[in-house]
């Protein structure tokens, strides 16, 4: 995969305050140390380009497979196969705690559902406010 496929590396980036905030938890302010702001964009830079690299290589792996889906064990490959395989352990941990977290996520429930309120009755409700909405519209007219 080329950046071109991408639409090139100026399209790609991390949020600049969500690496601010990485970085303030590892280097508390109490250290007296600071990061320079050139030093962030490099780290961004640095992480974007890891990313792609991984990316490619996981999606080769996929492909060689016949997959269509980039599985996790295609990522740990690709780290394996470019010399990070130091990580992989503590990857598939976190993705193994990660796919546990959506488990027992609780579903975000709709307006609708939040209403407690039938569907017949939302309904009415419903119908009530276009009538007094019409019946403003028309004193106005």
């Amino acid at each position: 995969m080329s950046d071109r496929e991408f639409g090139g590396t100026d399209d790609l980036s991390l949020p600049k305050a969500t690496v601010q905030k990485i970085i303030t938890e590892i280097i508390p302010s109490t250290s007296g140390l600071t990061f320079a702001r050139d030093a962030r964009d490099l780290l961004i830079e640095c992480c974007v380009e890891f990313i792609t690299l991984i990316s490619s290589e996981a999606n080769d792996i996929a492909e060689k497979e016949a997959k269509k889906t980039i599985a996790c064990e295609h990522v740990a490959t690709a780290l394996e196969e470019l010399g990070f395989g130091d990580y992989v352990q503590e990857v598939m941990h976190v993705a193994t705690d990660h796919k546990e977290q959506l488990k027992t996520r609780e579903k975000k429930q709709s307006k609708i559902e939040q209403s407690g309120l039938s569907e017949e009755e939302l309904l009415r409700q419903q119908q009530e406010l276009f009538q007094s909405a019409n019946a403003k519209y028309n004193q106005g007219s």
